[in-house]
């Protein structure tokens, strides 16, 4: 079986090195095989594990949601109840945020529109931003 060192294993899953060994810390990736001189070596199941934490990641997955997942992923005769009940989650997440992104989109369009072509006197951008005046006593 071929075994990739921890460069190696970076360039084939696509997760920096710090990140490689971030996860090998937490438990979401097991413990590797050491060389004589202790370099590590990761084997082709290990970097279809990293693949998985990637992409579950660029999805937005939190650590714990991906830890549930992998393992059951690891035990796949159980009732994919669970991994459904996570998406389910992580999809109400994801639509309060483009939720709350919609929202901001609005009140930028709106700054924009009130200060086209006027004063930074009267900018409704610089004044938003400036937030309500600061008591000192």
């Amino acid at each position: 079986m071929a075994e990739f060192a921890i460069g190696e294993a970076a360039r084939h899953s696509g997760v920096k090195i710090p990140t490689i060994r971030y996860y090998e810390q937490i438990g979401l990736l097991p413990a590797p095989d050491r060389t004589e001189g202790n370099r590590r070596l990761y084997d082709a199941p290990t970097l279809q594990r990293l693949a998985f934490i990637r992409h579950a990641r660029e999805l937005g997955f939190e650590i714990e949601a991906i830890r549930a997942l992998l393992t059951l992923q690891d035990n796949p005769q159980q009732s994919c109840s669970l991994a459904d009940s996570i998406a389910t989650e992580h999809l109400t997440q994801v639509d309060q945020r483009i939720a709350s992104l919609t929202a901001l989109k609005n009140e930028l369009v709106s700054m924009i529109a009130q200060c086209k072509h006027g004063h930074v006197s009267h900018c409704r951008v610089i004044e938003t931003l400036s937030g309500p005046p600061i008591a000192l006593s």
